[in-house]
């Protein structure tokens, strides 16, 4: 597609935001690695240690060996405080200032771990696969937000004494069921849905755009490559999710 059929769909996109009072926005890995984070799963992902991550981000993996796991997410962690919010995340946050601002709805669910989206200024944020930045007790409710810094040694849980974990949501794992609610809740009643750097192949997270469409809402994808949800949505923008971003949100906000 050349640019002016490019920049010609991103106005008609654009055009479909102007005309929403309810945005709902499902981020996934690709806005992320923008900014630099590595994708561990998914093209060009690399096995760690020789091991897919289906092998290893699992109850079991770590009960298995809680300390090789636990330092492959706190070398994560430590590595994300060096990583900034790109202009993907800008634009988004952005739009929800303007939509709250005009009285407008914005929400915004994510299946990335990284906190980036809170970084731009994004608030209420739907982790649905959790946080790299928390850790949570293994077996009872106590959690614990935690910095950058490395923690070498496993913590134990203050009020059981069980070992504390990654608070993410591993292979065979249910989401949150709040933060999933209230997504569910958003894309059945949303005027748009977008979905933003994701294969649209994690589910029950890519079922949402599914959910939206089959409500009524109109959508948009954007996205570096052509997922099973571009047949689905009304425009699918292929690209950088800084640059599309910008320029669609650019154009509603003013």
């Amino acid at each position: 597609m050349n640019e002016i059929d490019f920049a010609d769909r991103i106005a008609k996109a654009s055009d479909l935001l102007a005309g929403a009072r309810s945005v709902v926005v499902l981020s996934g890995a690709g806005i992320s690695a923008e900014s630099g984070v590595p994708t561990y799963r998914g093209a060009g992902a690399e096995p760690w240690d020789g091991l897919r991550a289906e092998q290893w981000a699992t109850p079991e993996g770590y009960a298995r060996d809680r300390q090789r796991v636990w330092k492959w997410y706190s070398d994560r962690r430590v590595q994300l405080g060096s990583i900034r919010p790109n202009a993907g995340h800008d634009a988004l946050a952005r739009l929800q200032r303007h939509l709250l601002k005009t009285g407008g709805k914005f929400t915004l669910a994510t299946q990335n771990i990284d906190g980036l989206h809170q970084a731009a200024g994004c608030q209420n944020v739907l982790e649905l696969h959790g946080s790299l930045l928390k850790v949570r007790c293994s077996r009872c409710s106590y959690r614990l937000t935690v910095g950058y810094e490395p923690m070498e040694e496993i913590p134990s849980c203050p009020d059981c004494g069980r070992p504390l974990r990654p608070a993410v949501v591993w292979f065979g794992e249910t989401l949150p069921q709040d933060a999933w609610q209230a997504a569910v809740e958003a894309a059945q009643n949303c005027d748009l849905f977008m979905s933003v750097g994701t294969s649209a192949t994690v589910y029950p997270a890519a079922g949402l755009v599914e959910l939206a469409v089959a409500s009524g809402a109109r959508s948009i994808e954007v996205n570096l490559e052509p997922t099973p949800a571009s047949g689905l949505v009304d425009i699918a923008l292929h690209g950088q999710a800084g640059d599309v971003l910008t320029r669609m949100v650019g154009r509603r906000t003013g």
